[in-house]
């Protein structure tokens, strides 16, 4: 997902540094993997703060983050527009590297309900706890972000409140927490919604076009 607006972007920008994990003296994450930043809005970001990069150097960048064990979060937030002095608002996509320390998964308990919703799953994405889970706990301790995952009568169990990252998967020592795909077409149905609501480059494929019209076109139907 983060990979395909990479590559459609028109314009790459990185952060120097990660301002949250640096702000809060993390301990535990690499303060220099900053945010990546998209579209034809980054030419006004001061470079005081970061670079114009390649698509190459933006790909790297983003495989040193996952591979680092950071969860990355993808879409417009109207609040980087505005302290980054980056306009217009529509054509500034930020992808985020976030650790459970700092960053919004630290804050997203506190948010207003109707804010934190917006932090949500891919559709079609499922996390479960299968037979095999011994109840060590260790997904409660290293996996969770948002503290979605509870030990009851010695079983994980995981609440709505799982946002999909999948890093709980990688941390059960016992593989006994495993995610599916359970609509085939979730990616293209993201792609679209994501990309209905922020234009990074002007030269979209017809294909694209044509999921962003559907999208919309959903978007406004009575049963949504």
């Amino acid at each position: 997902m983060v990979d395909h607006f990479i590559e459609q972007a028109s314009y790459h920008w990185i952060m120097y540094r990660c301002i949250c994990r640096e702000g809060d003296d993390c301990q535990n994450y690499p303060h220099d993997l900053g945010c990546i930043f998209l579209g034809e809005a980054v030419q006004h970001i001061s470079p005081h703060l970061g670079r114009m990069v390649t698509k190459e150097e933006a790909l790297a960048h983003a495989k040193r983050c996952r591979e680092a064990g950071l969860v990355q979060l993808i879409g417009r937030d109207r609040l980087d527009s505005i302290w980054l002095g980056a306009g217009p608002f529509g054509k500034l996509m930020t992808i985020c590297h976030c650790c459970p320390c700092c960053c919004l998964f630290r804050i997203l308990p506190d948010l207003r309900p109707d804010i934190a919703a917006s932090i949500q799953r891919m559709p079609g994405v499922s996390v479960w706890v299968g037979e095999e889970c011994a109840g060590c706990g260790r997904c409660t301790k290293d996996g969770c972000f948002v503290d979605a995952i509870r030990l009851v009568d010695g079983r994980a169990v995981i609440s709505d409140a799982c946002r999909g990252c999948g890093r709980c998967v990688e941390v059960c020592p016992q593989g006994a927490i495993h995610l599916t795909i359970e609509d085939q077409g979730y990616i293209q149905q993201t792609i679209a919604g994501i990309s209905a609501r922020v234009n990074i480059d002007g030269r979209r494929p017809a294909g694209e076009l044509a999921a962003i019209d559907a999208f919309r076109a959903r978007d406004r139907s009575p049963d949504n």
